[in-house]
């Protein structure tokens, strides 16, 4: 769906993206990561034809847009972006066929978009009456009402409360099941971790991280398990074991070589009833702090 390629932008003598390269697939929830100016902000907008890069190129469904906007991409951005004073039905059928499409089918997306979202008793209200999560809802549909085929989402659920932010989530994955590709940028890892499968990490105008979700997780996994049993450990347990956190009715230990024989023997040594055992796999906010952490000592 989408390729980046080798792309570069500088503002005088800040080199913002400095030869940024992936791809895109048809059909993903697709996660832009990365710290506060590291780049993402103008690589958004070079995708959405705001900016040119100096070098590189975007090519979407094979074909470089340098020059040319892209019709077939909706874009939400964390700024709102909505006419204040104008009401709400009129102003996302007047965006809607901001897309090229006839007034009459544009309504029509619309009020089913409103419809779902239980929205029409909104028709004519203003967008400056709304809450910010209501007009986060409205900014929603205006993006995905014209039906894109590439969707990009910047801090998608601010505003929202959890019913509307899984609502809006559910329809995430509605349309990605349709084949739509999201890209999704925020600095929310948990939303990541939930409904990305593939993320990209930029810092410092470089990428440095570029896989799915699981393998990501799977790459920087260290080894760690976490135990929870019932009964009483003797005060020397942990000698012999490399503790990371303990607690009552609750281990973690980093184990070598992978060899939870070691942790399950000792605690059958130690006469107590295990209730679960599991390995423990670094968050994708782990795993970001440390990259990061590490990019910028390096």
């Amino acid at each position: 769906m989408l390729q980046i390629q080798d792309v570069k932008k500088a503002f005088h003598n800040h080199k913002a993206l400095k030869g940024v390269s992936f791809n895109v697939p048809e059909g993903i929830i697709f996660g832009l990561l990365g710290p506060n100016g590291a780049g993402k902000t103008t690589l958004i907008r070079i995708i959405t034809g705001i900016f040119f890069p100096d070098e590189g190129q975007v090519v979407m469904e094979g074909a470089p847009i340098q020059g040319l906007r892209y019709e077939g991409l909706g874009y939400l951005p964390e700024e709102r972006g909505l006419y204040k004073k104008m009401k709400v039905g009129p102003q996302l059928v007047y965006l809607t066929e901001l897309k090229g499409i006839p007034h009459k089918e544009a309504k029509e997306k619309v009020i089913a978009w409103m419809r779902k979202f239980d929205m029409l008793s909104w028709w004519n209200k203003k967008i400056d009456e709304l809450s910010k999560g209501m007009q986060q809802k409205v900014q929603f549909i205006a993006t995905v009402a014209p039906e894109p085929k590439l969707i990009i989402l910047d801090e998608p659920f601010t505003g929202l409360d959890p019913v509307n932010t899984n609502l809006i989530k559910d329809e995430i994955r509605r349309l990605r099941n349709q084949g739509v590709s999201i890209i999704f940028s925020t600095h929310r890892m948990e939303q990541v971790e939930e409904i990305c499968e593939h993320i990209v990490l930029i810092n410092d105008g470089q990428k440095i991280l570029d896989g799915e979700v699981a393998r990501v997780k799977e790459d920087f996994k260290k080894q760690h398990y976490r135990v929870r049993y019932q009964g009483a450990l003797p005060a020397d347990f942990s000698h012999s074991l490399d503790v990371i956190a303990d607690e009552p009715g609750e281990l973690v230990v980093k184990l070598p070589d992978d060899n939870s024989a070691i942790l399950l023997r000792a605690l059958a040594d130690a006469h107590v009833q295990v209730k679960s055992f599991e390995e423990v796999l670094p968050t994708l906010n782990e795993i970001f702090i440390q990259l990061v952490t590490d990019e910028n000592h390096a």
